[in-house]
Order: structure tokens, then C-alpha cells, then sequence
């Protein structure tokens, strides 16, 4: 028996402004308003506003929730002073990765753990099975929060004009409180765009006002709703992984090229600790399938799944792949085998079909703002 999907306090605003819906991780989300292309370059040129309130909010607290994170995540979460957030994963006991995460430091023993949509419920469960010993509480805020993004070189500007907030002083990765529209939020400079942005934490019965404050504000320098869309279309350009193409169970951080998240310096053991030590030895000793991007020389649009090729030999997979309005030709992040994945190598193309298409090996990101 399907159940129905869950809506977000905004989604009758969603609706009122002629929002196609789809279903995404069990709610119900605004994919696009009018042109995603219109929606993608408003956000590089000006300004977008986006619901995330379906992403998962965990908050850990307690004398020991630093140990329990530091011992279920990855990273070395005890250098994270207040007030800052830091992007980590939480891996299984082979190294796979559960979900990749971002921690928000809100005070001496309270973090707030941010998981994607899909994952949020896997993510809570580990975390509440890893928290035996530690004299820390484990709790489910995911109906506490709705969330919102501002992003684009505009979002500044227009959120400063309806907070109290010090934003000249908020550095990247950070988050403080502090009233937005009149109402408490907090306020961190995040985002999944590769552009400047805030991402707003509040109350569910906020948000409505908020949005609509934030709609006013950004009426002058051309700010736009914009749906999940463009938002895959913006991160892939960044070059940023999304959970369930680049990063799996069956990846770990090192055969993602992420291995910089792992932070084998820090005192303890901590999940994974002996499988993610072996995959770093041998990401240097043999070197997996690295993570490259792909720009089209043709119209042909690449999608996960797709095999990438060289002289009729399969050398590795798309993962994903879309129209890129900011370059105006096809792109796709994929795993090539190493000996192949040098920005410029020839004679690559990716199987569309039966028809091998020709790509340029390039670096990612494709795309990277100017500060």
C-alpha cells in the first residue's frame, strides 16, 4: 500500500504559483515553476529561492554528543568550533558510504547533523545504534525545521535587507542566529549552487511569511522561485556529488575522490576506521576509477548509466549528466578508469544508445564562481 507524500508548510504557495510537483524521497516538492533554464540562470546571474525543507535535521546534545559524532562520522567534528558547520559523510563498517552530511556547531554540546531527503531516516537510525556509551541524546528534528535557500550573487544583498544579522562577518560554512522577516531563524551560509547563498532554518509556521519577505525583498534585482531542477543542474555544473549517482554504499570516500573528509588524525576508532585505512592504501597503490567531468561536442544529452568509452572498450559510467546552460552544451560527471581520466585525453565518448558520442575529459568543476 503506497503512502502519500509528505508536503512542506510552503507547498500551497508552491501550488498558488503554478509549481509542477514530483515526487522526491516520499514528499511532495516543486520541480519547476516556468523554465528551468530561466530558473538555472537566475540563480548564476542573480537570484533564487528554493524549499529544502525536505532535507533531514538530527540534532546531537549532550557532555559526550562531540565523542558519538567523532566516533559515527568520518571527520574530526571536535575542531569544529561554534557557529561553524563542516561537510563530512557517515560511512558503514566496510567504508561505504551511508550518506554524505553537513554539522552545524550551535553551542558547546548541541550539533545539528543535516542529511539528505533519501537518507534521512538511515542516517538518524545509525546515528541512534552508534550512540550506545556516550552520555549523549540522539533526536529526530525533522518536523521542527522547514528550510529555505537564497542563492546567487544577489542573496546577499536582498536577505540583508530583512535580517538583523551580521552577514558581512558570516564566512562560508558558518551558521548564527538571528531574526529573518521578524522571525528567529538560523542563518548559514551553505548551499548546493556553487554560488554565494544562505540557507534559512526556522519554524515550519515561519515559513510562509518568510518566503514571501524574502519574494518582496528580491523583487527589484530579479529574484525567481526555482524548483529541484535546476537545482541538479547548478550542482552538477559546481562539480558537487549527489547521493545515489557519485556517492553509494558501494563507493567509499576514496574511490569518490573524497578522501580528504576522512580524518584518520583524530583520537579513537571510529566506523570504518579499518576498511577506509585499507581503501586509502590502495587508492595510492592502484588507483580506482576517478571521478572526471565530460563536456559534449554534440547535442547528445549523457545520462546515469551510460557507458563511457575509448576505442570500443568500456572505461567506465556516467553518473550524471544534463544540458549545462551556463557552458550551452551537454555535460556529465562520470567514473573513468584512471589511466584515462587526464583532462584532455582522447578519444573518449560516451555510449548513447549504440552510438558512440565524443566527449572532452575535463576537471571539475565545470563551473566555478568569481569571487
Amino acid at each position: 500500500m503506497s503512502t502519500a507524500p509528505r508536503l512542506t508548510a510552503l507547498d500551497a504557495l508552491h501550488r498558488s504559483l503554478g509549481a509542477t510537483m514530483t515526487d522526491f524521497a516520499g514528499w511532495d516538492m516543486p520541480l519547476r515553476y516556468a523554465s528551468e533554464r530561466d530558473e538555472h540562470v537566475a540563480v548564476r546571474t542573480r537570484a533564487g529561492l528554493f524549499d529544502l525543507s525536505h532535507m533531514g535535521e538530527i540534532t546531537v546534545t549532550g557532555p559526550q554528543a562531540v565523542d558519538l559524532l567523532d566516533f559515527a562520522l568520518v571527520g574530526n567534528i571536535s575542531t569544529v568550533g561554534n557557529g561553524r558547520a563542516r561537510y563530512t559523510m557517515i560511512c558503514q563498517e566496510d567504508g561505504g558510504i551511508l550518506d554524505d552530511l553537513i554539522v552545524y556547531r550551535l553551542g558547546e554540546t548541541e550539533y545539528m547533523v543535516v542529511a539528505n531527503a533519501s537518507n534521512a531516516q538511515i542516517v538518524l537510525d545509525a546515528l541512534v545504534a552508534r550512540s550506545g556509551g556516550f552520555d549523549a541524546e540522539v533526536r529526530d528534528d525533522r518536523d521542527a525545521y522547514a528550510l529555505i535557500a537564497v542563492q546567487g550573487p544577489e542573496s546577499p544583498g536582498i536577505l540583508k535587507s530583512i535580517t538583523d544579522a551580521d552577514l558581512d562577518g558570516l564566512k562560508y560554512y558558518a551558521g548564527l542566529p538571528g531574526t529573518v522577516a521578524g522571525v528567529p531563524a538560523l542563518i548559514a551560509r551553505t548551499g548546493y549552487t556553487g554560488e554565494d547563498g544562505f540557507e534559512l532554518f526556522l519554524k515550519p509556521e515561519h515559513a510562509e511569511g518568510v518566503w514571501k519577505a524574502l519574494t518582496e525583498a528580491g523583487e527589484g534585482v530579479g529574484l525567481i522561485p526555482c524548483g529541484l531542477s535546476c537545482r541538479d543542474t547548478l550542482r552538477l555544473e559546481a562539480g558537487m556529488p549527489l547521493y545515489g549517482h557519485e556517492l553509494t554504499t558501494a563507493l567509499t570516500p576514496f574511490d569518490a575522490g573524497l578522501g580528504r573528509v576522512v580524518k584518520f588524525e583524530k583520537p579513537g576508532d571510529f566506523v570504518g576506521r579499518k576498511a577506509l585505512e585499507a581503501a586509502a592504501e590502495r587508492a595510492e597503490t592502484a588507483p580506482p576509477r576517478k571521478l572526471v567531468g565530460l563536456i559534449a561536442e554534440g547535442r547528445r544529452v549523457p545520462r546515469a548509466g551510460f557507458s563511457v568509452v575509448k576505442d570500443g572498450v568500456v572505461i567506465g559510467e556516467v553518473t550524471s549528466g544534463a544540458p549545462s546552460p551556463t557552458l550551452g552544451k551537454p555535460i556529465a560527471i562520470a567514473y573513468v578508469d584512471a589511466a584515462h581520466a587526464a583532462p584532455g585525453t582522447e578519444g573518449v565518448g560516451v555510449d548513447i544508445r549504440g552510438t558512440h558520442e565524443p566527449y572532452e575529459v575535463v576537471a571539475l568543476p565545470f563551473y566555478k564562481r568569481q569571487k
